[in-house]
Formats: C-alpha cells, structure tokens, sequence
C-alpha cells in the first residue's frame, strides 16, 4: 500500500512538474530574428537584448535566428510572438498576417544614429564594370530575393535603368548570407553582388576585406555614412505578431525604445538604440515595383 502510494505521490509531483515547465513554456515570448549572417551571429549580436527584455518584461524572453525562408511559416503560423526582420518582410507580414511594428532599430555609424539603409552594388576594384549599364550579360549575385538591402534596393534600381535581373544577366544567383556575396566577388566567383549597407565597413573591421579591393557602382555621395547605391529605406522594425496580447506588444516597445546607447544590449547588437516606427510607404513602393510577393497584383 505504501509503495502504490509513494507511486501516485511521485505522478503528482511529476504532473505538477510538467505542468509548471508547461506554464513556463507558455509564458516564453519568441522574438524571431532575421539571421542575415547566419545563427551564430544573432546571438552573438542579439542574446543581450534577450536578456534585455527578459528583464523588463517580467518573463523569458528568447531569441530565434530565422533564415529567410523560415520568417513567413513562423509569423503565420503564431510560432513566435515578435519578429525582426528587414522593412519588406515587415510590410509583406503586415498586409498578410496583421503584424503590426511597435519599435524601429537604429543603426550605429561609429555611434552616430541612422534610421535608414539602402542597397551597395560592389564589383572588384580592377572590374572592367563601371556603371550600371556594364552589368548587363554578367554574373549577378544577391544575398536572397527576399533580401532587401540585399537584393530587392538594387533590384528595383536596375529595372528603374533598364536591366530586367530576372532576364539580362548571364547568371543571377543567391548567396544566402551578405558575407557570402562579398566573398564571391571577392574572390572572382561573381562579377558583381549587392548587400545592404553598412555590411562592407563590418566585414572590414572584423578584418574580412579591406574596403579598397572594390568598387561601388552607381555609389551616391552624400551625409550618409556608408558606402551605398540606393536610395534610402527605413530601417528594420520590431513588428508584433497578431496573436500577441496589447499590453505586451505595448511594454515590449516601450522597453526597445527606452534602450541607452551605452547598455550591453545596443553595444552587443552595433546599434545605438531603438526608436517609434518610421512610415514604410517607400518600402511598399519598391516591392510594388519588383511585382514582389504580397505586391504582385
């Protein structure tokens, strides 16, 4: 009798057990970021802003690298509760699933604030390409067509000056990570890439590149503080899922803009803070353009 007894304690202890590691399970929010330049670098950039927000909002608060294929299955399907990701995959989950954007990263240009980003055409300094007109009949390569510093920028600036990618180029392929793009024409694989901004000054000071192996094409010269092609987007959001309670969504962008610049979690991430959602009307407009996605029609 004892030991039928201890048996059914024991299950209680284990139901209980399971059903507070459920609750906990539970209580978890996902924040799903967009892995640009593969998982390790996520955590490596973002694990103190989880850690961040885990402390303002009173529950667990963990970070998930998404490739770019894995953002649209894990927003509609409520697999993660926010989502950081670049501004075109924010206004497609916008128009699709209701996400809503409730902070706006901003960027550190050697701890500068910049709100904007754009696209950089790059091909080797001794390229025989000098314009945009040079690229026709050449091999092309984007990080992913869903990339958006990384491909849909240049995409929509090459239609805007007669170069249709999906036909005039002798190969267009993808690269997968912005590293991997710069690499490729690097090293002679690509005649020509296109990553977001800010990627090629990153790449130098970690000591990848050297900046004067290469040579931006259609390069505009003005205050901003990176080498670009493009016209000017606003930066990622931090958009809520749908699914996701009011008050949160509210406390989480309250706790992203109330970041300092000086903290671990914008330090870690090469960010100087966070700041209330920019108008994406131009980011709507380029994938418009390209007939992208949620926009084709």
């Amino acid at each position: 009798m004892g030991s039928s007894m201890k048996k059914i304690g024991m299950m209680g202890v284990a139901l209980l057990a399971s059903a507070m590691l459920a609750a906990v399970a539970q209580a978890e929010i996902k924040v799903g970021i967009l892995a640009l330049r593969g998982a390790p670098k996520v955590m490596e950039n973002w694990a103190a802003t989880g850690e961040y927000l885990t402390g303002k909002m009173g529950e667990p608060v963990t970070i998930v690298p998404l490739e770019f294929n894995a953002i649209e299955p894990m927003v509609k399907g409520g697999k993660i509760d926010f989502v950081l990701a670049n501004s075109a995959f924010y206004v497609e989950m916008e128009k699709l699933y209701g996400a809503k954007a409730v902070a706006m990263q901003v960027n550190s240009a050697g701890g500068k604030p910049v709100k904007e980003f754009g696209g950089v055409i790059l091909v080797r300094k001794d390229s025989p390409i000098k314009t945009l007109a040079d690229l026709k009949g050449k091999k092309f390569m984007v990080v992913k067509a869903s990339s958006f510093g990384g491909g849909q920028m240049a995409m929509r600036l090459l239609l805007q000056n007669g170069i249709d990618y999906k036909k005039d180029f002798a190969e267009f392929k993808e690269g997968g990570k912005h590293d991997n793009v710069v690499l490729a024409v690097k090293n002679g694989v690509m005649d020509a890439g296109t990553v977001r901004t800010d990627t090629l000054e990153a790449m130098a000071k970690e000591g990848k590149i050297v900046m004067s192996d290469f040579r931006i094409i259609n390069e505009i010269k003005d205050g901003f503080p990176f080498v670009r092609s493009t016209e000017l987007y606003p930066e990622w959001p931090m958009a809520a899922v749908k699914h996701v309670d009011g008050a949160k969504v509210k406390k989480l962008g309250e706790a992203l803009i109330a970041v300092k610049a000086d903290s671990d979690a914008a330090k870690k991430a090469d960010i100087v803070g966070w700041a209330p959602p920019a108008d994406f009307k131009s980011v709507r407009e380029c994938l418009k353009a390209l007939k992208y996605g949620a926009f084709a029609n």
